[in-house]
């Protein structure tokens, strides 16, 4: 092994980041596994550190490696380490329990109360090696290369949301068309549901959705979108709505929408209040709404695992373009630009 690494680094608090090839290489603890990075992908959370949003003002400290979707090989494990070795192919799980809180001790160390974010609040995967948490590894199955293992943790928050509830033999409609509301679409279709709707202003992004399974496509900037649906539905509604945008608009159409006791699961994050008609909206269709964040550890992950493996769903149509580690730039400037899908860089 070479004593340094290349990588991308987040190091002025400004757009933009560095690409460096004197980066050190992780020391791993008792704990941790060394990986060899093989395939990283980009984030919506990265798309607020590369140009520097409030969102990443807010929780970053300069200088660092940022990226948390990624998949690689183990080429070290710490002293305490007895379900991993050297060789094994690993994809990323990015939250970082802590393991002593209520939450971890309860089942729910996705959503820990002393949660760390690995690219936010430890060292990320945007270069050659990166060093994190056994809780944090997930064994990648060999049907699965590691481009499809670096999807997996973006794909569990599809799996999370679709299957929140009950999903065969309902209807769905799914609000945001970007990489993880593509696979969400390709979740409710691989799970049985009875009539799928996907909602987006980007023509583009809904054709990718038809191939992923949608029935019905409709772009709001165009269509009307609730008597679109309720004529599709006699007038009934959708069983469930998914929104993966956090538009505050898109929400509020998503509980129009809705039928009577049917479900809304919340998975975008809303950079601002959203306010609702809790009387017609919630309180007298006994609707069911819930948030959802990240992926269950680790229900979620054999959910993703089992789907693949069963070839009823195939994210090689979410798979927007694939660049070299080094020419992140141009792979930030497609989607800033629009561009669909999700990014890989290959260091």
């Amino acid at each position: 092994m070479t004593e340094y690494m290349k990588g991308i680094v987040k190091d002025k608090p400004e757009p933009g980041a560095t690409w460096r090839e004197d980066l050190p290489i992780p020391a791993i603890k008792d704990n941790e596994l060394l990986i060899k990075v093989k395939a990283a992908a980009i984030c919506g959370t990265d798309m607020h550190i590369y140009p520097w949003t409030a969102w990443a003002q807010q929780r970053l400290r300069l200088p660092m490696v940022f990226g948390h979707e990624f998949a690689g090989e183990v080429v070290a494990v710490g002293s305490t380490v007895r379900s991993f070795k050297v060789g094994d192919r690993v994809a990323g799980e990015t939250h970082i329990p802590c393991n002593k809180c209520y939450q971890c001790q309860t089942g729910n160390q996705h959503n820990c109360n002393d949660m760390k974010i690995i690219g936010v609040h430890t060292e990320g995967c945007f270069a050659d090696y990166i060093a994190i948490p056994v809780d944090c590894a997930w064994r990648l199955d060999d049907s699965l290369s590691f481009e499809i293992g670096a999807m997996l943790e973006p794909m569990g928050v599809a799996v999370h949301g679709v299957l929140a509830g009950d999903i065969g033999g309902k209807s769905i409609a799914i609000y945001g068309c970007g990489p993880i509301g593509l696979m969400g679409v390709g979740v409710a279709a691989a799970c049985g549901a009875s009539k799928i709707f996907a909602i987006d202003v980007f023509d583009q992004k809904l054709e990718v959705a038809k191939q992923m399974g949608a029935d019905v496509t409709l772009n709001s900037r165009n269509d009307n979108v609730i008597d679109k649906i309720l004529q599709a539905t006699e007038g009934q509604g959708v069983d469930i709505t998914v929104d993966f945008t956090g538009n505050g608009n898109a929400i509020k159409e998503g509980f129009a929408i809705l039928r009577k006791g049917g479900r809304v699961t919340l998975v975008g994050l809303p950079n601002e209040p959203v306010a609702l008609n809790l009387t017609d909206d919630i309180i007298y269709k006994e609707a069911t709404v819930q948030g959802v964040t990240g992926r269950l550890m680790y229900k979620t992950w054999w959910q993703c695992n089992e789907l693949l493996k069963s070839g009823k769903i195939d994210l090689s149509p979410v798979i927007g373009g694939k660049y070299a580690l080094k020419d992140y730039d141009q792979a930030f400037s497609a989607l800033k630009e629009g561009a669909t899908g999700k990014m890989l860089l290959i260091p």
